[in-house]
């Protein structure tokens, strides 16, 4: 089987943004940005991927777990990895996940400055210069029939929509305003050109819609 390429849970609020402004080291969703990702954490499955107990096992939480039980291989752009710019540092940047990151398969990191590979616990970054379509190839190949999780940041998912790399979007509507920050939609009520919404299921936390791309 091929391997899918998609956007997985991707969060998205009402007015259209994908992460609040001025992402920094203590604000690695942007000001504001964690409200859009609340959903995740309050299930069992989002709670269990930080090391944490309980949490809820209704809609959103089979819809989160579906989706990751799914995925052999994630594509990332630097933003996403991590909040240092440029060239790499000389004790360079590890991701936001610590020692143990819960992606428990290989991370293809879009970059201009080359790094050898880094390897945290069960999951290991590669750092990818030659373009994102290059990266999707490669992620392709070391996902083995599973399918690719193309995971943000915005200005990565928006690139991959535009190049027609995503095969699926898998988009969580939660209800809220950001008002400003990293717009993935320009209008929040028209889907990306070539893409058709297939599926809609009201969960508790966030409105799941399953997008295709057009035939």
């Amino acid at each position: 089987m091929n391997a899918r390429v998609r956007i997985e849970g991707f969060s998205l609020s009402r007015d259209g943004f994908g992460a609040g402004l001025h992402q920094c080291e203590g604000e690695p969703l942007g000001e504001g940005g964690r409200a859009l990702h609340e959903w995740i954490f309050a299930t069992r499955t989002g709670r269990a991927m930080i090391g944490l107990e309980g949490g809820s096992e209704g809609v959103d939480d089979a819809h989160f777990r579906a989706r990751r039980d799914a995925v052999g291989a994630t594509v990332m752009g630097r933003n996403m990895f991590g909040p240092e710019r440029g060239p790499w540092s000389p004790e360079p940047w590890r991701g936001w996940w610590g020692d143990e990151p819960p992606f428990a398969h290989p991370v293809f990191v879009l970059t201009h400055f080359a790094r050898p590979p880094l390897e945290l616990g069960s999951t290991t970054f590669h750092f990818v210069t030659g373009g994102l379509a290059d990266v999707v190839a490669r992620a392709k190949v070391a996902a083995a029939g599973r399918d690719v999780s193309v995971g943000g940041g915005v200005a990565t998912v928006r690139a991959a929509l535009a190049e027609c790399l995503v095969d699926e979007v898998d988009l969580a509507l939660v209800p809220v305003e950001l008002g400003a920050g990293e717009r993935l939609l320009d209008d929040p009520r028209r889907w990306p050109d070539g893409y058709d919404e297939v599926e809609r299921v009201e969960g508790e936390g966030a409105t799941h819609v399953r997008l295709a791309r057009a035939r």
